[in-house]
């Protein structure tokens, strides 16, 4: 039997949002409908009657409550039914997938956030990059996802922070989403005291106590927590960048050579093979601002980075590239701690504020090693944590890459204190 405050959630992805158009509906326990907002988007595939029938007949209609259905355009909107009744969470967070990776990837985090911090977080797992979508490239995967963030802002009007968790892949693609959505508004604000401030002959505040500030927003929203897990931002090229290929110096050079050919453009982007119209490769113009694309700005208006990176064992994702350091600035091992809460958790490094542009490069010659410094020195303009991982005594540390999520819980369970420790650790 349903509770009084009880509310139905039913999720209907749609593979490509910024191409779909639907209208909003819900209806009552009688069957009458009426428009609002966020009720279910009708979906061309379901008709509205069906929808209602396999509402009910599972659970049957036991209030005088509306019941809602709430589908999502691309991708799922998680959070805490009756808290919702009562009031709307003010924090919106985008999950999103890495490569050939989707929606569901996310859903054990996405569920462990609403239940920690019911009444504070909606979380939305995007859809609009998976499966072979996700081989598009890095800037048109970022454009879709852009896209789609936007219409969850509109379908959510009463949120006012936003906060992105990426794994993989998907983490250059947020980097690439909020450097499109960034904006540096000014809004004019009250300085001084009303009683010096104000005009009785023109019933005016006077123009000398109004000063104009500038306020950074992500999507029209107060930026919080930018998180990625695994992801590679130095890209995948150099030694052990990728470590399925057991840095052999010849497997590295084929790769670069022919990863267009697995991946696509996403390929391309990856191992700095891209040249558009002879333009540096993307990743190398992703850790500055452009005219119309402010990467760092917007990197720096969040109120932390967090890097999470497998320290070992994943064979896709090297450490380096993951946790944004040099080879000389990795832990030690002796210098590795575990801590009983979160048992995986092997290192934490706190936000270090210092230039990075005065430290040499490395020794090591060649033009991957240029490339890579150069965006570990853009990237580091803004101070990051780093949080690094280890599955080493885990059955499961052949499946770090994805174990790291908890992709699939049953396969990667031993993931959940990595989530815990993001979810602890969540500014709000």
């Amino acid at each position: 039997m349903l509770a009084s405050d009880s509310t139905v959630v039913l999720r209907i992805p749609v593979r490509n949002p910024t191409r779909s158009h639907f209208n909003t509906f819900s209806f009552d326990s009688g069957g009458t409908t009426t428009r609002s907002r966020p009720s279910f988007f009708l979906c061309p595939s379901l008709s509205f009657n069906s929808i209602k029938m396999q509402l009910l007949r599972p659970t049957g209609c036991y209030s005088n409550r509306c019941l809602k259905v709430h589908a999502q355009i691309g991708g799922q909107d998680f959070f805490n039914a009756a808290v919702r009744d009562k009031r709307v969470p003010r924090h919106l967070v985008i999950m999103v997938n890495g490569i050939t990776g989707s929606a569901s990837d996310w859903r054990y985090a996405a569920e462990q956030l609403v239940k920690r911090l019911p009444d504070k977080v909606i979380v939305h797992r995007s859809e609009c990059n998976s499966s072979r979508l996700t081989f598009d490239g890095v800037d048109t995967m970022g454009e879709r996802l852009a896209e789609e963030v936007l219409s969850v802002v509109r379908r959510w009007p009463e949120v006012q922070k936003i906060s992105f968790v990426a794994h993989s892949l998907g983490g250059l693609v947020a980097r690439y989403a909020i450097g499109r959505l960034y904006d540096n508004s000014s809004k004019l604000e009250r300085v001084g005291t009303s009683r010096n401030c104000f005009s009785e002959e023109t019933t005016e505040y006077s123009k000398q106590c109004l000063k104009q500030i500038y306020e950074a927003k992500i999507a029209g929203l107060e930026p919080m927590n930018f998180i990625t897990f695994a992801t590679p931002h130095l890209g995948s090229r150099g030694n052990n960048q990728l470590p399925l290929l057991g840095g052999l110096p010849f497997l590295e050079r084929r790769a670069s050579q022919t990863a267009h050919l697995v991946a696509g453009r996403s390929g391309k982007h990856l191992f700095l093979m891209d040249s558009d119209g002879g333009k540096p490769p993307l990743l190398l113009r992703m850790v500055d601002d452009s005219d119309d694309l402010k990467f760092m700005s917007a990197l720096h208006a969040f109120k932390r980075r967090v890097a999470y990176a497998n320290a070992n064992y994943d064979q896709m994702v090297g450490w380096r590239t993951s946790s944004i350091r040099r080879q000389h600035e990795l832990p030690k091992s002796n210098l590795i701690v575990s801590d009983a809460k979160y048992p995986h958790i092997v290192y934490v490094e706190g936000e270090n504020t210092k230039e990075f542009y005065n430290k040499a490069s490395s020794n090591v010659g060649g033009q991957t090693v240029d490339l890579e410094e150069k965006m570990i020195r853009g990237l580091t303009q803004v101070p990051w944590e780093r949080v690094d991982v280890s599955f080493e005594t885990s059955k499961q540390r052949y499946v770090a890459h994805s174990t790291i999520q908890v992709k699939t819980y049953w396969l990667n369970s031993d993931g959940a204190d990595v989530v815990y420790h993001m979810i602890d650790n969540f500014h709000l």
